[in-house]
């Protein structure tokens, strides 16, 4: 096959758009459009929004002669993954007033309403903003939601990380008016557009994925992201960062030239050169990132077909600040921050586990009530986890053990209901609203966790520590390949099933078996499972153990979209082991 170097017609449409206006000013207008045209959901998702349809009803609307169930997904920015109590009532209220009447917290501390009907699309950017938060950049592609360690520790050192988020988002923004024109006045303002100072009029090749964090915590998986700021400490200071790049998490199955990828090492930046490190390596993507292929078109392969030496080159060549040789750092570990914990400044954060981030209300569980009455009542401020639950902050003891009765008062599950393969899933929202989904997660996930529960009781390892991670597609919203074990939709009810990641998300998983049906996932495992309850160490996680069975001693760097399953050599191996 020919090698793809005209512009893809996605580029086409950016740069013909008007700084991102298209027709969606006009489409929104019209009450006979039922559905935007296709350059304007692709121009839509820079304003932070997609288009959906409800798979469930594909059918029934078919025979009935009706069309599709058009509703869209509006994402809110939310650097830092931080919010005041006060937006928090606004988020609520809106998603009764105006979407399907569930938050979703996302895995890049993000949120998402689902369901908003095209008639209440305007209206309810509208009110996000007059809520004084966007959803501009949420999608599309440029600099997506900054992420930065979530724990709400009043100290220099975490202020200083979630600031540089802010700014790292403030600086990477898109300029266009558009958003404002079409979104907030409703109208065109007066055209003294000019072209992008930083994206130009084609914006960047594809998503531009950020994150900030610090030595030893890697709650945020920084390594699975296109680029990212790792805090180091002198005697409990922040001398600077080491910068990583080319991370990502998305492939296709059965291509060969996509893969997985944990990001390199880039070097170490003062701490005052934070930000404009990354714009750098936003610079370098936008200006050689491949435009032709989209599925060629992220950071990590620019940086694989560049190579990392000439990458760094590029970098030092456009800094006007040293890049110094990475810093050694300590082992990452990574917390939840699940339950009740001490701030520097004598008051109290409280983490609250949200199922595979959604909150709603249901007979037996009212989360959404419970969240409700904690923001309104406590106005305490919030901040999102990158494992899709959240933080309620600076509480007085008072406060804790107000908020307790609370949950209580709702059923809300607390820490001590919680078990370890639950506590450390996540699944993205795959069917029925999301295109690219061909399996279930966000739905089969509690169940299939309940089954794996059972199991691990049973070998007596309901304490061991291990991350679950499901995704209905190969693209890997939920960062399955870095998981303890994965499983990633191939068709309806089938998975490829992963092994060997780790909490500390700095190292690949295996493709361990392929298309495994869903009630069999456990018995593949089982072996596994078995002799791991019988030979492991102190403290040795599954994903640990595993590497220790087929004795690789360095963390694997990259998964590609062409694997040979390693069932086999486990099998063998734990023969080995037991013999």
């Amino acid at each position: 096959m020919a090698k793809k170097t005209e512009p893809s017609e996605v580029e086409i449409i950016k740069a013909g758009s008007n700084s991102l206006r298209g027709t969606i000013h006009e489409a929104l207008n019209d009450p006979t459009i039922e559905t935007l045209s296709e350059a304007d959901m692709i121009l839509l998702k820079h304003h932070g929004s997609y288009e959906q349809d409800n798979r469930d009803l594909r059918q029934p609307r078919r025979e009935q002669g009706l069309g599709k169930a058009y509703s869209y997904m509006i994402r809110v920015v939310l650097p830092a993954g931080q919010m005041t109590a006060a937006q928090y009532v606004d988020i609520d209220r809106m998603c009764d007033q105006l979407t399907s009447g569930t938050i979703r917290l996302t895995t890049r501390q993000a949120i998402q309403f689902h369901g908003v009907l095209k008639g209440n699309l305007r209206e309810t950017i509208k009110q996000i903003n007059q809520a004084l938060m966007t959803t501009l950049a949420a999608c599309g592609d440029v600099c997506r939601n900054v992420m930065a360690s979530a724990p709400p520790i009043e100290n220099e050192v975490y202020s200083q990380i979630r600031q540089t988020a802010h700014e790292i988002a403030v600086d990477l923004r898109p300029s266009t008016k558009a958003y404002y024109e079409i979104w907030i006045e409703g109208k065109p303002l007066v055209n003294t557009e000019q072209e992008d100072p930083f994206y130009g009029s084609t914006y960047l090749p594809k998503k531009f994925k950020v994150g900030v964090t610090v030595q030893g915590d890697n709650q945020i998986d920084v390594f699975s992201y296109d680029s990212g700021l790792i805090g180091v400490l002198e005697n409990g200071k922040l001398v600077g960062y080491n910068v990583v790049a080319g991370g990502g998490m998305g492939m296709s199955h059965g291509r060969e030239n996509t893969f997985a990828q944990i990001a390199s090492k880039i070097g170490f930046v003062g701490v005052e050169d934070g930000v404009a490190a990354i714009r750098i390596l936003g610079s370098i993507y936008r200006d050689f990132g491949n435009r032709a292929d989209r599925k060629q078109a992220r950071l990590k392969y620019l940086v694989d077909t560049m190579g990392l030496e000439n990458f760094q080159a590029e970098f030092v060549r456009r800094a006007t600040f040293p890049l110094q040789p990475w810093r050694e750092l300590p082992p990452f570990e990574t917390e939840d921050w699940m339950g009740k914990h001490k701030q520097s400044d004598d008051k109290w954060f409280y983490g609250v586990f949200v199922e595979n981030g959604r909150i709603k209300d249901s007979d037996s569980v009212r989360m959404k009530s419970a969240f409700l009455k904690i923001a309104t009542e406590l106005q305490c401020p919030i901040t999102l986890t990158a494992q899709q639950s959240l933080l309620f902050n600076n509480l007085t003891g008072e406060q804790v053990e107000r908020l307790e009765a609370i949950l209580k008062e709702h059923n809300v599950p607390t820490l001590s209901d919680i078990s370890n393969a639950r506590r450390y899933s996540m699944a993205c929202p795959a069917m029925p609203t999301c295109s690219l989904a061909v399996a279930e997660s966000e739905r089969a996930a509690p169940d299939f966790i309940t089954r794996l529960e059972s199991r691990l009781e049973e070998l007596d390892l309901a304490d061991a520590k291990l991350t679950f991670r499901m995704t209905g597609c190969p693209n890997g919203c939920a960062r399955p390949y870095t998981a303890d074990i994965a499983m990633v939709g191939r068709r309806p009810g089938v998975y490829h099933l992963f092994v060997g990641g780790r909490l500390a998300g700095d190292r690949m998983a295996d493709l361990y078996a392929a298309d495994v049906k869903i009630d069999d996932v456990i018995d593949v495992l089982n072996p596994l499972l078995e002799q791991y309850a019988a030979s492991r160490m102190e403290e040795e996680s599954f994903g640990d153990f595993y590497q220790r069975v087929i004795e690789r001693s360095e963390p694997r760097h990259r998964l590609t979209g062409k694997e040979t399953p390693t069932i086999d050599l486990v099998s063998s191996k734990l023969v080995q082991l037991r013999a």
